[in-house]
């Protein structure tokens, strides 16, 4: 019967060994317990013998391990999972020790427009496909929790729901990272310092602006009814969708844990940087209980193991990160200097700067970019652009110019140039490096010649536009010019854009043999923190140049294309005012 209980706990708890080894006790006498190939360390066994100091990875925590009893082996670890909840859609993807993708699901969620700069999304829609994607996923590559090492989780930063932890339901649809209906109280704030839209931007390092959590989660509290009081009462928890998928997968109402990382926290305008951790007197300037904030935690670490009811039962969740963020992780931008420019629903460069928050003179966010374990966080410079995939998306499901978004490419390539056209998609204001908010989207330059194909590469080259305008504001800030863009995300698939990236910005576009490198951020903190891989060292080894475009641009056709460029931009400013603010309301 002993036997038996033994080989049970083996199959049922895998994580008792680790807990006694960690510890610096050997497991009982039957047992035996080898460091994982993932460690390096091939040839250190430990047999029944006591006092043996723990082998632990840089994070101070157990090594990953292989545990046999009397020959019978465990399952071996073999992947490691990430959960990519975005802006369109949320994807569950599996990752081998090389850092190649094994399975891939996914499926989108509803994008509701209840009004003009409205934008919402449906929390529980976005668990349910969570759920679904990940059972997918696990279907495809016929595998189960048992050969899953960890879970990584990466998400839309900035979008922010607001749940009861008694009914484990949302008080209100979550309020989507590109919605302005927050500008009024982000005036409110602004209004009250003689900093202006620079308030907090010292402990922050972001301006007021629509952009970011904390202003939503006022509005919340201050539109829905009962919110406050549920809020006062301690009913109410906040969270970025990380936080929202996290609370969920281990457990809801039944023990969920309510925490974020760093990166998360460090855009809901809430968080201070040097400290991180919550700054309670800007949140009582918003008027959010601090009780409704979730715990901050490093990027790779355990926050938790999941649902007793769920697929991956008591498998760690050990890696979150904002999607940006795990871009610059999964490009391996671990030195100073070295930057990545992600091309989704939005478009988002960020460099690293190092151990030292650097603040910005030209328009961008400083930012958390990651921290591993109890390691020194590491800091970022942001430009963020808040429509570049979501034109494309605007253009097939607003206009119908086209029936599927990867038949732009094909449609912009039949013509050789904009025909004249600019397209300025300033639907939520103009994010970096302009904040205006009083911004709206533009198409000039029109004549009677201008096509539907025309239109179509206005489209495509206003990422590009936008794109060289961070990258300028980013080289001012650093002081040292990049000499290349390392880039991601699905619009990095359209040749015809990539080739322009590299003509307007004069630099080589580089980008990596797998483009999915938001997911395989988060799938690398989380298995740095269990051991999996024994540090950024072997995302750096795994990462290859999968194709890269250079520049064929004269100087001065690319000079003259930025000035009319900069010319459109110009157009929409100043459109937001009190008529436009009636029609909305």
């Amino acid at each position: 019967m002993e036997i038996l209980e033994q080989l049970y706990r083996a199959l049922h708890q895998p994580l008792i060994p680790f807990t006694a080894f960690g510890g610096n006790q050997v497991p009982e006498s039957n047992w035996e317990v080898r460091l994982g190939p993932s460690i390096k360390v091939l040839d250190l066994e430990v047999r029944q013998r006591q006092g043996l100091p723990s082998q632990t990875n840089r994070l101070g925590e157990p090594s990953r391990v292989t545990t046999k009893w009397k020959g019978l082996s465990m399952t071996e670890k073999k992947y490691v999972i990430a959960i990519d909840q975005g802006t369109t859609s949320s994807r569950a993807i599996l990752f081998d020790h090389d850092g190649s993708i094994v399975a891939m699901n996914q499926l989108e969620h509803t994008n509701y427009t209840p009004k003009p700069g409205w934008v919402e999304h449906d929390p529980e829609e976005i668990w349910a496909n969570v759920r679904s994607v990940v059972g997918g996923v696990l279907a495809e590559a016929e595998t189960n929790r048992h050969e899953v090492a960890a879970i990584g989780i990466t998400n839309q930063r900035e979008t922010a729901v607001v749940w009861d932890k008694t009914t484990g339901k949302p008080i209100y649809n979550a309020i989507v990272w590109q919605d302005t209906r927050t500008q009024k109280i982000c005036d409110r704030l602004a209004a009250g310092s003689e900093l202006g839209t620079d308030r907090y931007k010292d402990k922050v390092g972001l301006p007021l602006a629509t952009y970011f959590s904390g202003p939503k989660i006022a509005w919340i509290l201050e539109n829905v009814p009962g919110a406050r009081e549920k809020a006062e009462a301690g009913d109410l928890l906040f969270g970025n969708t990380d936080s929202w998928v996290l609370w969920n997968i281990t457990g809801g109402v039944d023990g969920g844990v309510h925490a974020t990382d760093v990166t998360n926290a460090s855009r809901t305008m809430l968080m201070n940087l040097d400290t991180l951790s919550w700054n309670e007197e800007i949140a009582a300037d918003m008027g959010i209980p601090m009780s409704m904030l979730p715990e901050i935690k490093p990027s790779a670490s355990i926050f938790g193991y999941g649902r007793k009811n769920g697929l991956l039962v008591d498998t760690p969740i050990a890696g979150i990160l904002g999607d940006q963020q795990a871009a610059t992780f999964g490009q391996a931008c671990f030195n100073k200097g070295q930057a990545k420019n992600t091309y989704g629903t939005g478009c988002f460069m960020l460099m690293n700067t190092g151990t030292t928050p650097v603040p910005s003179k030209n328009g961008l966010l400083t930012t958390v970019c990651y921290q591993i374990g109890d390691q020194p966080a590491v800091y970022a410079l942001e430009g963020s652009i808040a429509v570049a995939g979501s034109l494309v998306q605007w253009l097939r499901d607003n206009l119908g110019l086209i029936a599927n978004s990867r038949d732009i490419e094909e449609l912009a390539a039949s013509v050789e140039d904009n025909g004249g056209a600019y397209f300025v998609p300033a639907f939520s204001g103009l994010f970096a490096p302009y904040w205006r908010p009083d911004a709206r989207g533009a198409l000039v330059g029109l004549t009677r010649y201008v096509n539907k194909a025309h239109i179509a590469r206005a489209v495509e080259e206003s990422t590009a536009y936008q794109t060289l305008d961070v990258l300028q504001a980013m080289n001012a800030d650093s002081g040292v010019p990049l000499t290349e863009i390392k880039v991601d995300g699905g619009m990095t698939k359209d040749r015809l854009l990539m080739q322009f990236q590299a003509d307007v910005a004069g630099v080589p576009v580089v980008r990596p043999k797998v483009i999915e490198t938001t997911a395989l951020g988060a799938a690398y903190a989380a298995g740095i923190a269990v051991g999996f891989w024994s540090g950024t060292q072997d995302v750096v080894d795994n990462w290859a140049e999968g194709a890269r475009w250079e520049p064929a641009m004269e100087q001065e056709h690319r000079e003259r294309l930025y000035r009319l460029w900069k010319k459109a931009v110009s157009k929409t400013l100043d459109w937001v005012d009190a008529d436009v603010d009636a029609e909305v309301e």
